[in-house]
């Protein structure tokens, strides 16, 4: 493998790696301020215990997201100084935002959290709370803001053979960059609500603190239910945005060829990298990648062919992410719709609680695929018509690159299991028994 090859494995390890524990943390932060502003407003014990609790397994999901993000943000000087000579004055002025704004709010308040239990009043304690909640979401929303930049630049200019940020404005308030944070987030809460429904879910099945799982049960699976719909809804508005401003990737996550009216949707396909005559074929809906791209039965959508093979993505992996990200969020709708119906009482329906445990790591999953499709559906540029991935990457050895890609997978292996042992250890465990007077 070159420079360019290992560069890009390295920096897809990290952030996938990283992006494990950032969505938990944008929505436990806002379901845990939830439960803490129901405790002040209703006095009910419970809800305070739930707050203790879930923010537990928050802050240890917190702070391995924080050391990981740290790592990856190195990235852009070690392996891609290139990328960062050229587009750095607007890159690195929405992560210094992000850095200065943000994550100080966030870290600061969070410590204030922690040790003010007992130290602040009920209200001014879940303020921090809030906070902290808001900080950790503002601050996503400077890093998609950059990444947005990337998939589709505005508001620069080229000077001196480099591009220099013109109209920051531009950047942060582009439709791309608002329908990327919307979205993103709708994920990252729909994962939160998973999340403590399965682990609610497994201890109700135990009878264990039934009143206070059965309270986290109902919040989550009303969270999940307005979530999993929202993010289809934004996910169609977002693809429309993809269809008007990358094409290539829209015909990769389509697997489509030919430039086709009235371009269906295939239920069943299968696609060749190279070849269109490879690729398998089948169940086709008349129009409907048409209306899904353009809100119109008969437009036109461009298939590969009419693009250099040199400007098409990888379309196998492309089309696969999309496939999986799509399929998976209808079943997050299904069953949100049951856990909805069965939110009073869940203990009604002991199949729905012996199945949402496993479907923990699917959000996830779906979450990872969305960022596939976003990243690989956009090579061959690391910028979108301005800047080739080829060109971006450090002038380093091939060795140096290994090396740390090498230990970056073991690093990182061993601090993600420790991570997801500690959360599966207390998540087990349950909430802290109440103090006897």
């Amino acid at each position: 493998m070159d420079v360019l090859m290992l560069s890009r494995l390295q920096f897809a390890a990290a952030t996938f790696f990283h992006f494990l524990f950032v969505p938990l943390t944008l929505g436990l932060s806002l379901l845990t301020a939830i439960m803490e502003t129901r405790y002040v407003t209703s006095g009910d014990e419970d809800y305070k215990r739930m707050a203790k609790f879930w923010g537990k397994l928050f802050l240890i999901n917190f702070a391995v997201g924080v050391v990981t993000g740290i790592t990856l943000e190195f990235q852009f000087g070690t392996n891609w100084s290139r990328y960062s000579q050229y587009v750095g004055d607007i890159f690195g002025s929405l992560l210094a935002v992000e850095a200065t704004l943000a994550f100080f709010l966030e870290s600061t308040f969070i410590a204030v959290w922690v040790f003010g239990w007992n130290k602040l009043s009920p209200k001014l304690h879940a303020t921090t709370i809030w906070l902290v909640a808001i900080a950790s979401n503002l601050s996503a929303y400077w890093i998609l803001a950059a990444n947005s930049f990337m998939q589709h630049p505005v508001g620069y200019v080229i000077r001196n053979g480099r591009a220099e940020l013109d109209d920051f404005l531009a950047i942060v308030t582009q439709k791309w960059a608002i329908l990327e944070f919307v979205h993103t987030l709708s994920g990252a809460y729909i994962l939160a609500a998973f999340f403590v429904m399965g682990i609610s879910a497994w201890h109700l099945l135990r009878g264990n603190e039934v009143d206070l799982f059965k309270k986290s049960f109902k919040l989550a699976a009303i969270w999940a239910l307005i979530f999993s719909i929202f993010v289809a809804i934004n996910g169609d508005l977002s693809g429309k945005e993809v269809a008007e401003k990358q094409p290539t990737k829209l015909a990769a996550m389509e697997g489509l060829w030919e430039t086709t009216k009235a371009a269906p949707m295939y239920l069943l396909l299968w696609p060749d990298q190279k070849n269109a005559r490879n690729s398998v074929e089948a169940l086709p809906i008349p129009g409907a990648l048409s209306f899904l791209a353009f809100g119109d039965f008969s437009a036109e959508v461009k298939g590969l062919k009419d693009f250099p093979v040199k400007d098409r993505p990888p379309v196998l992996p492309t089309y696969l992410g999309f496939r999986l990200m799509v399929g998976l969020g209808a079943l997050f709708i299904l069953v949100s719709i049951w856990a909805f119906l069965k939110r009073k009482d869940p203990q009604s329906s002991p199949k729905l609680l012996k199945l949402l445990p496993w479907l923990i790591p699917l959000p996830y999953l779906a979450l990872e695929a969305g960022w596939l499709v976003a990243e690989v559906g956009r090579q061959p540029w690391i910028v979108w018509g301005m800047m080739r991935t080829a060109d971006a990457a450090s002038p380093v050895a091939v060795s140096q690159v290994a090396t740390t890609l090498v230990a970056f997978i073991l690093i990182y292996g061993l601090l993600g299991a420790a991570a997801f042992w500690l959360i599966f250890r207390n998540a087990r465990k349950g909430p802290a028994p109440v103090k006897a007077n």
